[in-house]
């Protein structure tokens, strides 16, 4: 039976890490300590998430269409895999009303999603 890595200790809820490697073919093993990816460290929601992202190729709206979730939720989940992955997430300005008006025309928003962003 396949079983997936986990990346933290279901006990102390600390870092694991991977301590033998077999090969499937021949049995050979090998030991030592190996690090994992940072992705083995995420939540299966932040993976399901990133997994619809890159199906839908970053398209907001269809992420949106996917998940059954707002422009807004969309991008806050964005920004909670950013930092789950360790890295910073910018503080953007506010959008200008240009940009929110050209995101309008690309379909990537909502007119009532404009709308809460302008005000």
């Amino acid at each position: 039976m396949n079983k997936n890595v986990i990346g933290e200790c279901p006990i102390c809820q600390h870092d694991l890490v991977v301590t033998k490697l077999q090969c499937t073919n021949c049995k050979t093993e090998i030991s030592g300590e190996f690090n994992l990816s940072k992705f083995n460290y995420l939540s299966k929601e932040h993976l399901y998430f990133i997994e619809v992202f890159i199906k839908n190729r970053g398209n907001i709206k269809h992420i949106e269409k996917e998940l059954g979730i707002s422009y807004p939720t969309v991008k806050k989940n964005l920004d909670d895999v950013i930092v789950a992955l360790g890295y910073e997430v910018s503080v953007e300005e506010k959008a200008s009303k240009e940009e929110i008006f050209k995101k309008l025309e690309k379909g990537e928003i909502t007119a009532s999603e404009a709308a809460k962003l302008i005000k």
